[in-house]
């Protein structure tokens, strides 16, 4: 099954520097029928004005991952922990016992992130921070660019959540598949382009929640960059 939660239908949020929509319920967006999904429990789709950006806030007991769309994030945190993450890569914070950190927009043009929190199997961990760059072409197949699932390879940044995010992008008229474990649900999001999912379209960033699902094919109907949240049910 796939329900399909459109763009325009997303909560907003917007103030001088800051242009987020939420899928989920978050700050000031309440709706009951969107907490989450398994262990997601944000994915903010955020646009940041250059120069500006999350002053210094703390966290706990939280798996944050951010993956750039465009642009770059600077991140600094009290543990000592600084880096740029651009386009394409990620980074992976975990707010574990406690951490405090910034986000700013340092570049001359808007940033634009997904922000994806996931709830952490373990807790009482360490505080950390790491980011990865990844081939910026990744087509044909979901590259998996943070992993907490039983089998983790290494390859990816380490969660400490039963979960796992995911990228790639897919040309026009071309199908891609990506297996999903029994129990488990996606979160879909094309952050360009527009896909059809199972039979189902799914436009720019519209969210799509698939469950009951094994094999998921994507077929591009215009030129694709997919991000997808792989969690238990």
């Amino acid at each position: 099954m796939i329900q399909v939660e459109p763009f325009e239908k997303l909560g907003a949020f917007r103030n001088q520097w800051l242009n987020a929509r939420h899928h989920f319920s978050f700050g000031q967006h309440h709706d009951p029928k969107r907490m989450g999904v398994g262990a997601l429990r944000v994915w903010n789709d955020d646009e940041i004005a250059p120069g500006t950006g999350f002053d210094p806030h703390p966290h706990r007991e939280m798996e944050i991952i951010t993956y750039v769309r465009e642009g770059a994030i600077t991140h600094r945190d009290n543990l000592g922990n600084e880096g740029r993450t651009e386009a394409g890569d990620v980074q992976v914070m975990h707010a574990g016992t406690g951490i405090v950190h910034s986000e700013y927009n340092r570049e001359a043009t808007p940033t634009r992130i997904f922000q994806i929190w996931l709830v952490p199997d373990r807790t009482g961990v360490a505080p950390g921070w790491g980011a990865r760059s990844f081939p910026k072409e990744r087509a044909d197949s979901l590259q998996v660019l943070a992993d907490g699932r039983d089998g983790a390879d290494g390859t990816a940044l380490p969660l400490y959540a039963n979960g796992a995010v995911l990228a790639g992008t897919v040309r026009a008229g071309q199908t891609l598949h990506q297996a999903l474990a029994p129990g488990r649900i996606a979160y879909l999001v094309p952050a360009t382009g527009s896909v059809t999912v199972n039979g189902t379209k799914v436009s720019t960033r519209d969210g799509a929640t698939i469950t009951g699902e094994t094999d998921i094919t994507i077929t591009a109907d215009s030129d694709a960059e997919i991000v997808l949240v792989d969690v238990a049910a």
